[in-house]
């Protein structure tokens, strides 16, 4: 019922306020450049900056009609962000440096880490009214402390006051709608506003499998005093029908269910609401500029599904579970210039996370014929044996510092220290029906760590817009382990997880500036990292490494024409582990991670003139790779293809798009509560969409 709606509605909005507002025709935003704020929070150009980093414009995700993580980051090397996973149809599992883990990277929207002290926040992520968004390879150990390894993925809108003034509607195969806006509202004296609001529902290949969300942004900004005030709201209301992972059986998937088979409970969900606001403040003093900022969010979670017991006789587990968690965050920093050619910047931080759980568990609850011709009963229908409870606090504090130091108009040296204190409690239950069998156990943890990191870079040559620049940077990196919310009884708390890596490469430009390129090599050494078992719950894998080459370039042939390619070669393998099959301990140092493939690739074109015929084309590369620990299951390469034909008239633009057009159904995501199953590549889907701008 709610199909269509949501998207009429905000393309009602966006046309009022266009005419409210009165914006020109000609508007324009502000000019995007390569400064960059995510690996220094620092402002500095991102070929000044001593570490492999990616920049991807608001206004090319416009062009190519990215509205996911999948989408958004198809043209950045080395990364791989499939929808879907046990988060439901509305995340993504992404993968960097040849790491395939949901919670191994750090989501920053912002400013603000995008799901706390628990697991990146895919699901809430909202691509629409982005002004860019930036990618740093590799962990945060100073700015951000422990939350990330592999990889920070920073999403940054528009700030108040600016916005794409853009509206859109879509409709596509499977019936799916969807629709968005966003604009700048009327200054009120010095402060200055903007809203952006979208919604969609999506439908899949699965009939049953359903995507219907909501989200609004409002953005504020003025002077208080001597400094500046800014407010963000954010609300989101996510309503997800998940699919059914498939079953591996020995070196591949089963062929016994349907590829598009769904073996959830009728009353399956995964839906979320959640509401945020974060408060910050900019201050000058005579030392330098004072930043605090400050966010709290409130989350609620419902969700009910089942998984297919791996003997594959159709019996099935239901979950049913509700899910409150509150995430706070606070960080102040003063950034102070020395020197002319030094800057300091010390700060202290906050990192806040309580999530509360309840888990009805039906196990065995149903039995269903494989073929997916019955659907299950809703869980309403099914005799409850188990019931979890979980209660979680954990707070990460830290004390920072950095400095930066150019000695001269070539080098650039970084270099941080950082203290991090982790506390955290977890109380859980678990009582066993019939006869009643009650577990409890309360534990608690507290670990007080550094992190450290140092880098360089150095302009070897420059001539005009021309330049090659060198670089290299060490990490050290920790972070308390994660907690997935499963439905087993997992009452430990498993060591923390570290990392150090080494990294070297190169970047610059050629052809007067046209030409921009960036190649590095990578060495990470990974202890204690977070896994699932063939029975589901968690555990620390001894170590891995992770090691290999990515090189991306790109040429601005016109300014309306770019072509974009890069390659990338990852050696992810495990170092020590002893991993248990479900009959014995097998020892698997040496083989390559799960879903790592060596070898991933990307090409693209873009031709976005500002008016008349308009085209973008994305073909990924995914390399052969392994589904399991032992090596055994192996899953060959395949190409994907998106793209996209439009024309523009005026302020409108009306596009033909495609996404995986060459209908791929690879295994691209394991699941970490049914035991070895795999969720699968979304199949093709085809939009028809109509653009409305007033910039």
């Amino acid at each position: 019922m709610r199909r269509g709606v949501f998207a009429g509605i905000v393309l009602s909005v966006a046309g009022t306020f266009a005419g409210v507002v009165g914006v020109a025709p000609g508007a324009q935003a502000r000019a995007l450049d390569d400064v960059v704020v995510t690996a220094t929070r620092i402002p500095e150009p991102a070929d000044r900056v001593p570490a492999d980093i990616s920049v991807v414009s608001g206004k090319e995700l416009v062009d190519r009609g990215a509205s996911d993580m999948a989408s958004a980051l198809s043209l950045v090397p080395g990364v791989e962000a499939p929808a879907g996973g046990d988060a439901g149809p509305s995340s993504a599992v992404p993968a960097f440096w040849g790491l395939h883990e949901f919670d191994a990277f750090l989501l920053v929207v912002d400013g603000v880490p995008w799901g706390g002290a628990f697991n990146p926040g895919i699901t809430t992520l909202d691509f629409n009214d982005i002004e860019r968004i930036e990618i740093l390879k590799g962990s945060a150990p100073v700015m951000y402390g422990a939350t990330s390894f592999v990889g920070v993925v920073h999403a940054i809108h528009y700030p108040a006051g600016e916005a794409a003034n853009e509206a859109d509607a879509a409709y596509g195969n499977y019936g799916s709608v969807k629709g968005s806006t966003s604009f700048v509202l009327p200054q009120v004296g010095d402060w200055r506003e903007s809203l952006a609001a979208d919604g969609e529902s999506l439908g899949f290949a699965d009939a049953r499998e359903i995507v219907s969300n909501e989200h609004a942004l409002y953005r504020g900004e003025g002077d208080l005093g001597p400094g500046k005030l800014r407010v963000d709201a954010d609300l989101t209301f996510v309503r997800d029908v998940p699919p059914s992972p498939v079953i591996r059986v020995g070196t591949g998937l089963t062929t016994l269910t349907p590829i598009n088979a769904n073996f959830n409970p009728a009353d399956a969900k995964i839906d979320e609401d959640k509401y945020h606001l974060a408060v910050g403040y900019s201050l000058p003093t005579a030392w330098g500029a004072w930043d605090t900022l400050a966010s709290f969010a409130y989350s609620d979670i419902t969700d009910i599904r089942a998984f297919l017991h791996l003997d594959l006789s159709g019996a099935a587990d239901t979950q049913n579970q509700r899910r409150y968690i509150d995430d706070g965050y606070f960080d102040t920093h003063l950034t102070s210039k020395i020197s002319s050619n030094t800057t300091l910047i010390i700060g202290a931080d906050l990192l806040y996370g309580h999530g509360q759980q309840t888990t009805l568990n039906g196990n065995s609850g149903y039995t269903v014929p494989l073929n997916g011709s019955v659907q299950p009963p809703p869980t309403s229908a099914v005799v409850i044996n188990e019931i979890g409870t979980s209660n979680d606090r954990r707070m990460f504090a830290g004390q920072y510092a950095q400095f930066e130091w150019q000695p001269d108009s070539r080098w650039d040296v970084t270099a941080g220290f950082r203290i991090n204190e982790a506390e955290e409690q977890k109380e859980s239950s678990d009582l066993i029906l019939p006869p009643p069998q009650l577990a409890e156990e309360s534990v608690s943890k507290t670990m007080i760590r550094p992190s450290e990191f140092i880098g360089a870079s150095y302009r070897v040559w420059a001539q005009g817009k021309d330049e090659v620049i060198a670089y290299a940077d060490y990490r050290n990196a920790f972070r308390p382990s994660t907690i997935d919310f499963g439905p087993d009884y997992t009452p430990t708390l498993l060591s923390p997880e570290t990392a150090q890596s080494y990294e070297a490469g190169l970047k610059g430009a050629a052809d007067d500036g046209r030409l921009t390129y960036q190649a590095e090599l990578f060495l990470l050494d990974f202890n204690n990292l977070v896994v699932a078992t063939s029975s589901g719950a968690l555990t620390n894998a001894g170590g891995e490494r992770l090691k290999g080459v990515e090189a991306e370039t790109r040429y601005q042939v016109t300014p309306d024409l770019a072509l974009a390619a890069n390659a990338s070669y990852h050696d992810a393998r495990f170092t020590q582990y002893l991993f248990f099959d479900g009959v014995a301990n097998v020892q698997v140092a040496g083989n390559q991670l799960p879903l790592s493939p060596h070898v991933l690739a990307a090409a693209g074109l873009l031709y976005a003139p500002a008016q008349g015929f308009s085209t973008t084309v994305v073909a990924q590369y995914v390399g052969r790779q392994f589904l399991d620990e032992q090596n055994i299951a192996a899953v060959g390469g395949y190409t994907t293809l998106a793209a996209n034909i439009g024309y523009r008239f005026g302020r409108y633009r009306i596009l033909l798009e495609g996404n995986n057009l060459s209908n791929q159904r690879k295994p691209v995501s394991a699941s970490e509560f049914g035991s070895e199953s795999f969720y699968l590549l979304n199949a093709r889907t085809l939009w028809l969409r109509v653009t409305c701008s007033w910039r």
